[in-house]
């Protein structure tokens, strides 16, 4: 039968928000060089969850060491790792290499310092109520189910749970805190599942900054027309 949940997460758990991180990367880490996925991975944890890097260390390494055998296939009760684009007997050094990464950051203290999220993984798992906002409410159905942006916001407003709507305004606030150019802004909100654009003549951090009024108790001006 299939893992549970709870042996899931405690045989692989961490193992598996690694291989979320390569989603759409590819796994060219080697001895000398993390790739950027695996960079990604460890400058969010070192940020947010420090004491998961030994456990995602451990974890991988034991999953080298002792991959799934015939029973546990035949059983379902295994994890099974993404397609990273590298061939089978190729699997147990990279996750090693991955493994011995994980050590020497947390050995030698390397942390990677702050910075943009650098891989679609990353802007979600950083700004993770910024893309339920976006992806849920700003997707290409938008203009069929509100009037306009403000009536999507105040949809979100209404339907979420206040706590989740500071958190969201913290969010957006900590994106604005970047100090992007407006490319880089415009990339970030479709990396984060914005499918149309903010209203003219708004560009993506104005507009980010009028939503984060509004959620605040503020009216933008574009609401009046003014």
């Amino acid at each position: 039968m299939p893992l549970s949940p709870l042996d899931h997460d405690r045989r692989y758990g961490e193992l598996d928000q690694v291989m979320r991180a390569y989603a759409g990367q590819p796994a060219d880490d080697t001895p000398d060089r993390p790739s950027q996925a695996l960079t990604a991975y460890l400058r969010h944890t070192w940020h947010t969850r420090p004491w998961a890097l030994a456990v995602a260390e451990r974890q991988l390494r034991e999953y080298a060491d002792q991959p799934p055998g015939r029973l546990r296939l035949r059983l379902g009760e295994f994890y099974a790792i993404p397609d990273v684009g590298l061939a089978d007997g190729e699997i147990q050094s990279w996750l090693r290499c991955l493994a011995d990464h994980l050590r020497r950051s947390i050995e030698e203290g390397e942390v990677p310092p702050p910075a943009a999220p650098a891989t679609h993984w990353e802007w979600h798992a950083r700004f993770p109520e910024l893309g339920q906002f976006l992806g849920g409410w700003f997707s290409q159905d938008m203009p069929d189910e509100f009037d306009d942006h403000d009536a999507a916001v105040d949809d979100y407003r209404d339907a979420t749970d206040a706590q989740l709507v500071a958190r969201l305004i913290g969010e957006l606030h900590e994106l604005l805190a970047l100090d992007l150019d407006e490319a880089d802004y415009a990339q970030a909100a479709a990396e984060l599942g914005m499918e149309v654009d903010p209203p003219a003549p708004y560009s993506p951090s104005g507009w980010f900054t009028l939503v984060a009024d509004r959620l605040a108790g503020g009216r933008p001006e574009y609401a009046s027309g003014v």
